[in-house]
């Protein structure tokens, strides 16, 4: 039988809390307390879905972990009580789907598995249409919906926000959202990503000053919240 969830951290008093929290919301899951069982854990047949990644194991750094789970074809969302904002950009650089920083409010990351999940789940229907929470962007018809209504966009606004909803509810870093919005001369531009954002706000929130749509990972980069 498949495990959905791999918990791979050192700390038991951790572990027993997302067990307790995956058991509360019937999702299946098997343990490790180090990189190399989790390594193993995630070559079992079928092999489970998604890995809930601790950085600081006794083994192995976990950042050297990350894409060995992703290559075995595990959403992996990083738990890290690490504040360095360069390691969370390392950690998704290197193929994790998310972070969450400890500590960590349980119905939240509840709610990360179960959109990690839902992607597991198949093939988009589309491939030139992505859904976002309260509307979906087309690319063959260069359409965007939110809240039943169109939108206009210039280019590179429909641009960066067809690079936001391709990864609905993941953190994509600055310089991924630069590099392929402006090009890679531009990786370091950061001032040309705030403005486009800003103006994207502008067009799809019902508040722009206090965004629900596009949430801003401070030093990290921007993740579009995924559909409910």
């Amino acid at each position: 039988m498949r495990k959905d969830v791999l918990i791979v951290d050192d700390e038991p008093a951790i572990r027993r809390l997302l067990i307790g929290a995956l058991d509360r919301a019937a999702i299946t899951h098997a343990e490790a307390a180090t990189a190399a069982e989790a390594l193993r854990l995630a070559q079992v047949t079928p092999a489970p879905l998604v890995a809930l990644l601790d950085l600081g194991l006794p083994d192995r750094d976990g950042l050297e972990v990350v894409p060995q789970l992703a290559a075995q074809g595990l959403s992996v969302i990083v738990l890290t009580a690490r504040d360095a904002t360069d390691e969370k950009v390392a950690a998704l650089d290197l193929g994790a789907d998310d972070f969450v920083t400890k500590p960590f409010d349980s119905e939240e990351l509840l709610a990360r598995i179960r959109s990690a999940l839902r992607r597991k789940a198949g093939p988009l229907a589309s491939t030139s249409r992505r859904d976002f929470a309260e509307g979906h962007i087309d690319r063959e018809s260069h359409a965007v919906t939110v809240r039943d209504r169109p939108v206009e966009l210039t280019p590179r606004e429909f641009d960066l926000l067809w690079t936001l909803a391709d990864k609905p509810g993941r953190v994509v870093t600055h310089d991924r959202l630069l590099e392929t919005v402006w090009g890679p001369a531009h990786r370091h531009d950061l001032n040309y990503l705030r403005v486009a954002v800003r103006a994207l706000r502008r067009k799809l929130e019902v508040d722009p000053g206090s965004p629900r749509l596009i949430i801003n990972e401070p030093g990290v980069g921007y993740r579009i919240a995924g559909a409910a």
